[in-house]
């Protein structure tokens, strides 16, 4: 249940994972205080009590309380914090793939040339070719080869030992300090320990709200991949919901790595939310237009006079539904599906709205 038809208060029932759907994608566009996180804290909610797994990153400490009340497990991603992933760490086979030797190496190999692309904004193809060497020698020192990449009763590597493995090599000292600052400098913290968290609850937040702003895209990159790791190896119903999506659009390839989740997901069981406050910039990015023309469900709730023509071009809306948009007061909508456009005013019990909101000026 979604909410009521504006027009005729009908109930409006829609199913992400119906079978005659391209995938179980959703986007949510709306502008600051139009209702957004209400209305995703009450559909995690209802399927929380489906029994659907849920996991969420959380720019913004939004969903802590919710998170606390079904007793959840809250995991504060930040410098001074006890939770870590290692980004070092081999992805766990999947059932029904066959293996060569070294393709599970390989394949975590270009997943770290993509994060430390993120980290030091950009690589040169000859950087490339640097950090490739340097990776194969990392693993290496841990037993980990192309020959064999079996990584049972193993330690993974961290960030220390790449850069360990660069200073000793031919033109990767450049690439060593840039990199130095996340192993021993002010940054050490947050991507060279072991991993000690798991997604063994029925609702998992990542907070990353404490990291400061230049490291917030690469630190949802890597918890984004750490998530895409465990999702793909263990399939069930799961939704993943990404908060405040423009910050992996900051870096082009992370929005490439967020747009093929969202391209691969349903495979998996997985139903991705994709939630945004900066409509113009998610749309002008690269990626930003094929992620919304991926989700079979788009919401949009109030949005500023600004964004409107974008959102026209972007979803073919009529005259009265831009004044909708614009006018719209808090919990209304503008629900997309199956190219079929509805009013929609959120539908929430008493309890639910006890439950989840966070509005300390009720």
């Amino acid at each position: 249940l979604y909410g009521a038809n504006l027009h005729t208060w009908s109930l409006v029932i829609f199913d992400r994972f119906a079978h005659k759907l391209p995938n179980a994608n959703s986007i949510i566009l709306a502008t600051s205080g139009a209702g957004k996180s209400f209305s995703v804290k009450l559909e995690i909610l209802r399927y929380l009590m489906l029994g659907i797994e849920v996991i969420v990153i959380d720019p913004e400490n939004e969903y802590k309380t919710l998170c606390e009340k079904v007793e959840g497990t809250y995991l504060n991603i930040s410098i001074n914090a006890p939770y870590h992933i290692n980004p070092f760490d081999l992805p766990p086979k999947l059932e029904d793939v066959e293996y060569s030797n070294g393709d599970l190496l390989r394949s975590q190999i270009l997943n770290l040339i993509g994060l430390i692309s993120v980290l030091i904004w950009g690589v040169d193809a000859a950087e490339e070719a640097i950090l490739d060497k340097a990776l194969q020698a990392t693993y290496s020192l841990k037993e980990i080869t192309f020959t064999n990449d079996d990584c049972t009763g193993k330690t993974m590597p961290t960030m220390t030992d790449l850069l360990h493995v660069l200073e000793g090599m031919q033109w990767g000292d450049l690439m060593g300090l840039k990199l130095s600052k996340y192993v021993t400098g002010t940054f050490a913290n947050l991507f060279n320990n072991e991993t000690n968290v798991d997604l063994e609850n029925n609702l998992t937040v990542f907070s990353i709200r404490d990291i400061e702003d230049a490291l917030k895209t690469p630190a949802m990159y890597n918890v984004l991949n750490y998530i895409w790791t465990k999702v793909r190896a263990h399939k069930k119903p799961r939704l993943l919901v990404i908060d405040e999506a423009w910050i992996m659009m900051q870096s082009k390839v992370a929005a490439n790595f967020l747009f093929q989740l969202t391209k691969r997901a349903r495979k998996f069981g997985l139903w991705v939310t994709t939630i945004t406050q900066d409509v113009e910039d998610f749309l002008r990015s690269e990626y930003g237009k094929p992620i919304v023309s991926n989700a079979s469900l788009q919401l949009l709730l109030r949005q500023s006079t600004s964004s409107i023509e974008a959102l026209e071009k972007t979803f073919w809306l009529s005259e009265a539904e831009k004044q909708l948009l614009v006018s719209a007061n808090i919990g209304e909508w503008l629900m997309v599906a199956w190219n079929q456009h509805v009013g929609v005013k959120i539908l929430a019990s008493p309890g639910e709205k006890e439950f989840i909101t966070t509005d300390v000026a009720r």
